[in-house]
């Protein structure tokens, strides 16, 4: 078997496949899959989102080895006496303000109704961070890719130029966020062609992205950082009332990161490092649950209780202190913290929520044992398109989760923080998953159920993306029907509201994972909450 790939759209996933089927590895499919997501699960990603992919090379090959550009970073002991690299590559969006440029423009406050429940999201100019997928592509390819840029931009680019029916899941999408995506003229013209967002069935085309695809192959990303494109986001932006500048483009580049290591069950888990919060999240739950000795729903909710209550005034400030992740997943403060949970969880102290969270996640794992695992997000959009550009932008700056009340806390030239957490899972130095998931806040929750539905129950990548999951905030479990209700009843006689779904839904996240079995046998899971779609290459 070539490999396999699981994404949130059916064409997503073929993309990538079909970059496996003609010799590519892991990280040339990957990539190409995440162009195709431009066009097919627009207004999730695009060339205006920012991201993060996780690579395992179980050779250790450098980009210059592969014909690439971009040298070796070095990795770890552990890495290198394996023979193996393993690269958290960030191309997340970066806070703006390095040009000067005074903020005129206010946030834009819109109301998204969520399962008939309205969430404010707030959009518009001033809510645009610096998007970073066009040169963070691009990095990840030079560093390990073997199939030139020009080739893969090819599926996206006839997506983007012919267009493609909206499926349940993204007309829905569309559907949430009519407001957004009807917020000015160019978006109007966009989402809403015929005076109303399309819906199911009606074909979703982006002509100015097929350009932008196009020049994208044939340039590389220096048109869309300080060449013509940049400009042209930066001047639209500042037009508005932004803060977004020449400069903020221009400066931009992907940074190279050492992945986050937990230990949990004979596994070790990879995941995302400071200043991203989700991984380390993941890696805290993941180690109390070690020391729990079992991971029930009443342990695993009490994981995902420390993990929100440790999420203060000095977690976000130590994000981006060197050092933190080591400190924050000190041995003693996690036996600690194990030694407390042994009683039942009570409710930590509010933490600020988002119900979408327009994030979309692929993962590949090709027959050599390469995985790269990438999580894309536009936030929910910023209703702001760049006329002629292909780029609507994020809204990074209006999320309440990484940018509370409206101020812009992060220092410009940044990474903004993100809940997003691309993981592998390993064995014996050899991976048995790759995964990552949507989901804003849940993101965090639902990876940490699936790896443990993988890792401790057994199950099939399939079964463990869409087994029920639970997620804790703000005292309250959220809980999908098919979990155990005796737990749920406990739950409560401690104290603990419980808020019991009728349905799956997207709010539990969107996780796509792809896994290796005992045998060698490849599968893959796509989240049903999503879309999601897996594609086995023979």
């Amino acid at each position: 078997m070539r490999g396999v790939v699981a994404a949130g759209h059916p064409l997503t996933a073929e993309a990538g496949a079909n970059v496996l089927r003609e010799g590519g590895n892991a990280v040339d499919a990957a990539v190409c899959a995440v162009l195709a997501s431009f066009a097919v699960e627009s207004p999730l990603t695009g060339f205006g989102a920012g991201g993060f992919m996780l690579v395992h090379d179980p050779r250790g090959r450098t980009g210059a080895e592969q014909g690439g550009h971009d040298p070796a970073a070095p990795g770890s002991e552990a890495e290198e006496a394996a023979g193996s690299t393993d690269v958290l590559i960030d191309f997340f969006v970066q806070a703006p303000g390095l040009g000067g440029v005074e903020r005129r423009a206010e946030l834009i406050p819109i109301d998204v109704y969520f399962d008939e429940v309205p969430q404010t999201f707030n959009v518009g100019a001033a809510s645009c961070g610096v998007p970073g997928t066009a040169p963070g592509l691009a990095h990840a390819l030079g560093r390990f890719g073997t199939v030139p840029l020009s080739e893969l931009v090819e599926p996206a680019i006839d997506l983007a130029f012919d267009g493609a029916p909206l499926n349940t899941q993204q007309a829905y999408i569309f559907h949430i966020l009519a407001p957004i995506l009807t917020l000015d003229e160019e978006c109007r013209r966009l989402y809403a062609p015929a005076g109303r967002v399309l819906t199911e069935g009606e074909t979703f085309r982006f002509p100015a992205l097929a350009d932008a695809l196009e020049r994208y192959g044939a340039e590389g990303p220096e048109p869309f950082c300080s060449g013509e494109v940049g400009a042209a986001v930066a001047d639209h932006v500042a037009a508005l009332g932004g803060t977004l500048s020449r400069e903020d483009m221009a400066a931009y580049e992907a940074i190279e990161r050492r992945p986050v290591r937990a230990h949990f069950r004979g596994t070790e888990v990879l995941t995302n490092p400071p200043p991203s919060s989700g991984g380390i999240l993941i890696a805290l739950c993941l180690e109390l649950l070690e020391r729990l000795g079992d991971a029930g729903v009443d342990e695993t909710v009490a994981a995902m209780e420390a993990a929100q209550d440790s999420r203060g005034e000095r977690f976000q400030e130590g994000l981006y202190e060197d050092g933190f992740a080591d400190l924050f997943l000190d041995p003693e403060q996690l036996d600690e913290i194990a030694s407390r949970l042994r009683e039942s969880p009570g409710g930590g102290d509010p933490a600020p929520d988002d119900a979408l969270g327009s994030t979309t996640h692929l993962a590949v794992l090709d027959s050599e044992g390469m995985c790269a695992s990438v999580t894309c997000s536009n936030g929910t959009g910023s209703g702001v398109v760049v006329p002629g550009t292909g780029v609507h932008l994020n809204n990074m700056l209006g999320e309440q989760d990484l940018n509370p009340q409206g101020f812009h806390l992060t220092e410009a030239g940044r990474r903004m923080p993100s809940m997003m957490a691309p993981t592998v899972v390993m064995r014996d130095a050899e991976v048995i998953a790759g995964l990552g998931s949507a989901g804003s806040n849940r993101i965090r929750s639902a990876i940490l159920q699936t790896v443990l539905r993988l890792v401790v129950d057994g199950m099939s990548a399939a079964d463990a993306v869409r087994a029920p999951r639970v997620h804790f905030e703000e005292g309250v479990v959220q809980a999908e029907p098919g979990v155990e209700e005796a737990a749920l009843t406990r739950l409560e006689e401690h104290g603990v509201s419980v808020a019991r779904w009728r349905r799956p839904n997207l709010y539990f996240g969107g996780v796509q994972t792809v896994a290796r079995d005992p045998d060698g046998t490849l599968e893959g899971g796509g989240d049903p909450r999503r879309g999601g779609a897996v594609v086995l290459v023979d």
